[in-house]
């Protein structure tokens, strides 16, 4: 824990607001390259059920969802039928995990399954009882643990009373991968949100999250620009890479698209794989009982088998990563973004005073 670092940090909020909209205003790929852009962003979902009616039935059918998100006969379509193309992990509440690692493995599936803990949303039961929830999920199968943060230590300034409550969940953890949820939406402010990335990925965390999607305000762009700037900033001092998981209020395709195009420019293509980025974008695929049952890809422009496959050809490491490289142009800054932290000709978004 590097409290002087926490403590000079500043955001300049209108450097943040004004790089958000340069994101939003990206021109959206067509055709194929929309369809691919698209197949990526379901490959990075956590497809999720955290409703209080959730029943064994019910994780069954989320985790038959995860194993075959998309139709077969669009994946025909566009020659990718037989790539693999699943969700990044099924997510569910600690009480639920035994019936998801059932439900896959009767499927041969190797999806992870992430829980939910440490007294989600609101993260106000006693540590004791959190962590007991972590350990009680680990015992269970999960693979991935999604913590949240106690807002209380952080808007008072209690850093290290975070940090230590983080590390003991990280113990808890053991070999489970574990995301932090900083519920950006109750933090106040974007220094306070840097601030609170900062400390969990001090901590040990994985990966940092957004929110839990109770809030009323969850992933937005700004949030974002801020929360990945943290990431850059902790891997250019210490060569550590964390994940961002934007969740909540994701409801339609082209958003999924935007969020990778910002993770793209701002932490460039190795951000761009499941194991650092992940969507929390359940609507998009619903699977839930009298649900809408297309999905997001059904309403967008096909490509074109025949276009599909001559792109194929000509790139030999696969359809999706020729598409990812080309899709979407770089963006006009003066220096290269993933080794700058902060000098680009937008101006300064956050930085170290002192």
């Amino acid at each position: 824990l590097d409290l002087e670092w926490v403590s000079k940090v500043r955001v300049n909020t209108q450097a943040v607001l004004k790089r958000a909209q340069q994101i939003q205003g990206r021109k959206v790929a067509k055709k194929q390259w929309q369809a691919a852009w698209l197949l990526k962003a379901v490959t990075c979902i956590d497809l999720t059920t955290l409703a209080g009616d959730d029943t064994p039935s019910n994780v069954h059918r989320l985790c038959m969802k995860a194993t075959r998100p998309i139709r077969h006969d669009l994946l025909k379509s566009m020659d990718m039928h037989d790539k693999g193309i699943t969700t990044a992990a099924v997510c569910v509440y600690p009480s639920r995990v035994a019936d998801a690692v059932k439900s896959l493995k009767a499927a041969n599936s190797s999806l992870p399954v992430a829980s939910v803990a440490t007294g989600f949303p609101a993260g106000q039961t006693p540590l004791k009882t959190r962590l007991e929830e972590v350990r009680l999920a680990v015992k269970d199968g999960a693979t991935e643990i999604d913590i949240v943060i106690n807002r209380t230590l952080a808007l008072t300034g209690q850093w290290a009373a975070l940090y230590d409550e983080i590390r003991q969940f990280r113990e808890a953890c053991e070999d489970a991968h574990m995301k932090t949820i900083l519920a950006v939406g109750e933090l106040g402010t974007f220094t306070n949100v840097y601030k609170a990335s900062l400390v969990s990925m001090m901590a040990g965390s994985d990966f940092i999250k957004t929110s839990t999607g109770k809030e009323s305000v969850n992933a937005t762009y700004p949030i974002a620009i801020v929360m990945v700037r943290a990431i850059r900033d902790y891997y250019l001092r210490t060569g550590h890479k964390v994940g961002f998981k934007p969740a909540g209020g994701i409801r339609t395709a082209q958003e999924s698209v935007v969020w990778l195009t910002l993770m793209k420019e701002e932490l460039g293509d190795e951000w761009l794989d499941p194991h650092l980025f992940r969507l929390g974008a359940s609507s998009l695929l619903s699977c839930r009982k009298n649900a809408n049952p297309r999905t997001f890809l059904d309403d967008m422009v096909q490509p074109e088998p025949s276009e599909v496959k001559a792109l194929a050809l000509r790139q030999r490491k696969g359809l999706l990563h020729h598409f990812l490289i080309s899709a979407i142009p770089s963006s006009s800054c003066s220096s290269d973004k993933r080794t700058d932290l902060v000098s680009c000709t937008w101006g300064y978004a956050i930085t170290v005073r002192g």
